[in-house]
Formats: C-alpha cells, structure tokens, sequence
C-alpha cells in the first residue's frame, strides 16, 4: 500500500464523516417552554383589617429574593452558622456528589458522537529444527495496526441523548441550589426557635424568682394571722407553674441545639447565640417582586424545567430507533514476517466496512419504547406546571402569614401590657385587703400566658419571615 494511497483513502472517510455529521437531522419534537398560567400579582400582597391601613408588598421588579441570605439575616453568629452548614450539612455534600455523577455521565452520553479509535501490535517468532528434508527455520512477524470505528448520527439519536444528559446535569444543579435554600431557611427557622425558647426560659426564671419572694411574704403573713393558708397554697400555685416550666424550655431548647448541630454538620453540642430574639431586625414591608420573576429564580422550577427538557430530548432517542442504523470501521498499519521490513517494502495492511441495520420486527418494542418517552415526558410537564402552582402558594402563603403574624404580634404586646398592669393592680388590692388572693392568682397566671405567648408571636413573626425567603427563590444566592 503506497504512503499516498493510504492517504487518499483517509481523507475520504474524513470527508464522509464530516458531512455526514453536517447533513444529519435530529427527530423528535425540539423544546419549546410551555405555557403557564402566571398571576399578575401575588396573592396576600395587599393586606388590610379594621385596625391597620393598608400595607402592600411592592410589585416592582425588586424582590426579598433577590437578596442574598446574609442581607436578609443580619444576626452575626447566625451567619457563622449558615456558613458551617453550607460547608459541612451532608445533604449538600450529597446533592454534590450527584452532580458529579450527572457530569460523568454526560461524559460517557457525548462520547456516543465522537469516532473511537485504537491502536496495537504484535510479534510473533517461531523456531523449527530440521525435520527430515525439511530444513531448520527461524520466523519473526510483526504487525502493527490502528482502527477506528463510527456510528453516523444522522436521526440525532446521540445527540438528543446528549441533550438530555445536559438537562439532567442542570436539573441535579438546580437540585443542589434547592438544597442549599432549604438548608438556609430550616437553619434560620431552627435558629429563631432556639431564641424563643431561650426568652421563655428567661421569662419563667424571672417569674420563678417574682413569684418565689411573693410566696415568702405571704407565708410570713400567714405565720402572723394577716393571710390564710389558702392563700399561701394559691401562692405556691404561681410558683409552682413557674417552676415546672423551666426544666421543660431546658429540654426544648437542648432538643433544638442538637437539631441544629445536625444541620451543621456536627454531632450535639452547644450552639453559640447572637442577638436576642426582640432584638433581630426586619422590615415590616416585605418587597415580593413580579410574580413570572419567580420562574427563573425559584430553583425547584428550574430543576422542574430541566429534567422536563430532558424528557423531551428522551423522545427523539426512542424515535430514532425506527430508523436505519449505519456505522464505518476501518483499520490500516503494517505487517511483515520480518521486523526489518516491517515499515518498507509491501508491509501495509488496511480494512474498510460498512454496515447497515434497518429493524423490521421488534415486537412492538420501538412502539412501547416511543409511548413510554411521551408519558414520562407528560408526567414532566404536568410535574412542572404543579410546582410552579405550588411556588406561588408558598408566597402567598408566606406573605399573609408575615402580616398576620405582624398584627398578632402587636395585639399581644397590648394584652401583655394590659394582663401586666392587671397584675400589679391585683397585688396592691390584695396588700390592701380589698380582694383576696384568688384575683392575684388568676391575673398572675394570665401575665404569665401572656409573655410566653409574645415571645411565641415574635418568633412566628420572624419565621414567616424565613419562609417568604425561600417561598420568593432567595438562600441559594452566593
């Protein structure tokens, strides 16, 4: 085989693989973003009751979403915290390890379009004595080949499969972004509780010690026959309630430590504390943004998105099945029965083939194959347009929940400062003997609800808070 021979022959398939790659169609349907239905504003953006104007969340382009986590919570040992978990939290380190198997295996998908190639060789030496009239011979043989192999893409067979594989790559990002905001949010949220329990806490010592230093004065007047034993066990009553509610908050709130260092990462221990829970800032007006923004920014619709566009991809896959399948092997090199002539004289050695397979008769295989693309790909996009229905609840739901909880948290500070007051009145009345000690009992306890449920509405505040974030697309954001 002549050096230009060789050559010419080369070029050709060269020639014929490139327009074979550029002449090639894909079947299957192409992507096109369905259609949504899409809210012109959400609902619970304008709230108003018979106390209260009117507050509505801005429409604008601008969004609480598109902050990123540390903007929105500004309390310094919190961040340390989001910062821990987002680095140790094992779901993200798992939801990371996906992508890099989605990578890998995009890889091997593509590598379905590019020519495989190969090279080897072999020598083979043989010695024979003399054998009668046959003389003694030594034989040496060398060959050295490279093959090459190619299936023609012409339906796009690889190509949407290539396709695909880089939509499921993206839905597995998209999937780890989601990770992240919910770590975010379940973090902050676990956060705020720890610093509602820490205020209950703080309110029943406080009142243990009150109540406690009221139950010795009524026991000194009972010993001088000023108050009756009855109304030393009602005393004792206040104390006890006080009492009993310590040691419960000293378990919720270690429960919660260790929920959190499980978030981090972390076996239980003790978590470090920043600002008090009165003392972590928020807007009273929450920016929500335009509704069709969610869409782009909400990353559980965006992972929706892709793995519908992979299914989709699926279909031209299952379609090209139908078609005819051709494929070119080739293989040149060199072969000689002595190694000195191994890369002169007539040494070169070259095959070419080509094959075609039409399927005929599968037994309703390919039919099944294509059915089965489409409904996974119905179920895809029934599943994508049920989460984008489920995003806007989650807002709508988030923002009257942020205002409610807003205006019960105003209302129970009044009934604090009320049932407060009614306290102290109670008490001088009864120092003044003109009620008895049932009145304190009952007004004293009804202080007591009333600050634990204050430091309950303002943590619930603050979650709703948390849960607009995540509702609006915002925690994944670095």
């Amino acid at each position: 085989m002549t050096r230009t021979f060789k050559y010419s022959h080369l070029r050709l398939i060269i020639l014929f693989l490139g327009v074979a790659a550029l002449t090639g169609c894909a079947v299957g349907p192409n992507y096109k973003r369905p259609a949504v239905s899409v809210p012109g504003t959400y609902r619970g953006s304008t709230t108003a009751d018979a106390t209260t104007a009117p507050t509505t969340a801005q429409t604008s382009a601008a969004s609480l979403g598109d902050e990123k986590w540390w903007e929105v919570f500004q309390d310094k040992e919190l961040q340390s915290l989001i910062r821990t978990a987002l680095n140790n939290n094992y779901d993200v380190r798992i939801a990371a390890t996906r992508v890099l198997q989605a990578r890998a295996q995009l890889g091997i998908t593509r590598a379905d379009q590019l020519p495989s190639l190969g090279v080897g060789g072999n020598i083979v030496s043989q010695q024979s004595p003399k054998i009668g009239p046959i003389p003694a011979y030594e034989i040496t043989q060398g060959q050295l080949t490279a093959s090459a192999a190619y299936n023609f893409d012409f339906w796009g067979k690889y190509r949407r499969a290539t396709q695909a594989g880089r939509a499921t790559l993206l839905a597995n990002e998209w999937a780890q972004e989601e990770v992240k905001a919910t770590l975010v949010a379940d973090l902050a949220t676990a956060y705020f509780q720890l610093r509602e329990l820490d205020l209950e806490l703080e309110i029943s010592k406080s009142t243990f010690h009150s109540r406690s230093e009221s139950l010795q004065l009524t026991q000194t007047l009972e010993q001088h026959g000023i108050n009756s034993l009855l109304d030393v066990r009602q005393s004792e009553q206040l104390v006890y309630t006080a009492a009993t509610e310590i040691p419960d908050f000293e378990r919720q709130i270690a429960q919660e430590e260790n929920a959190i260092s499980i978030l981090l990462g972390q076996n239980p221990g003790d978590v470090p504390r920043g600002l008090r829970l009165t003392e972590q800032p928020h807007t009273p007006d929450v920016p929500a943004g335009i509704p069709s923004s969610l869409l782009e920014r909400r990353p559980d619709i965006r992972e929706a998105e892709q793995n519908l566009i992979a299914a989709n991809a699926e279909i031209g896959v299952a379609r090209a099945a139908y078609f005819p399948q051709i494929s070119l092997t080739g293989g040149a090199g060199f072969e000689s029965p002595a190694l000195t002539n191994l890369f002169t004289g007539p040494a070169g050695i070259w095959t070419l083939a080509a094959s075609v397979t039409q399927p005929i008769f599968e037994g309703g295989r390919l039919k099944s194959n294509v059915r089965l693309a489409e409904a996974q790909h119905e179920q895809m996009l029934l599943t994508y347009e049920q989460t984008i229905q489920g995003a806007f609840r989650d807002v709508s739901n988030g923002l009257v929940a942020y205002q409610k909880d807003r205006e019960f948290r105003i209302q129970q500070e009044h009934l604090v400062e009320s049932a407060q007051d009614a306290a102290r009145l109670s008490e001088v009345r009864f120092k003044a003997g003109t009620t008895d000690y049932l009145e304190v009992l009952t007004n004293e306890t009804n202080s007591f609800s009333a600050e634990l449920g204050l430091a309950q509405a303002q943590a619930n505040e603050l979650i709703a808070l948390v849960q607009i974030y995540q509702a609006l697309g915002g925690g994944w954001q670095e």
